[in-house]
């Protein structure tokens, strides 16, 4: 296989994995992990603004996350914002912090989680197969 079909097949298989990764650390586990907020946006005056961008996130303990605004008027902004995520979290304030407790898995939620991964792990190993395949036809003679 010539040097920059296989430079190319190879680009697209690691930018499968790293979205498989990118999928999986996305997952609510039972353990706290930054990962979880990544796709979350405040409306920062007007302007939808990742959350990472408005807050310090800590996670002091395995289930729980901290919440820091850097302005303090936020914290209304960004409770609503991780209540609209759909990620099933409660968060709580006591005015400067919010805390996110992470629940215990229950055993019907640890049955989705393994049918989600597994959806993602097909899905990631279905794009290799089609870089391996789109190379072919141009070889054969």
């Amino acid at each position: 296989m010539p040097s920059a079909t296989r430079q190319k097949a190879t680009g697209r298989m690691d930018a499968a994995i790293e979205h498989l990764k990118r999928e999986l650390g996305g997952l609510r586990t039972g353990r706290a992990s930054l990962t979880l907020l990544d796709g979350i946006k405040v409306d920062y005056y007007g302007t939808a603004t990742p959350l990472k961008q408005v807050a310090n996130l800590a996670v002091p303990e395995p289930r729980l996350i901290t919440v820091q605004p850097w302005e303090p008027p936020l914290i209304r902004e960004i409770e609503k914002a991780l209540l609209a995520s759909g990620l099933g979290l409660t968060p709580s304030n006591d005015g400067k912090v919010i805390r996110i407790p992470i629940p215990p898995l229950s055993e019907e939620r640890r049955k989705d989680l393994a049918k989600l991964c597994k959806k993602h792990g097909e899905e990631a190993a279905r794009c290799p197969r089609m870089t391996c395949g789109r190379p072919k036809p141009r070889f054969r003679s």
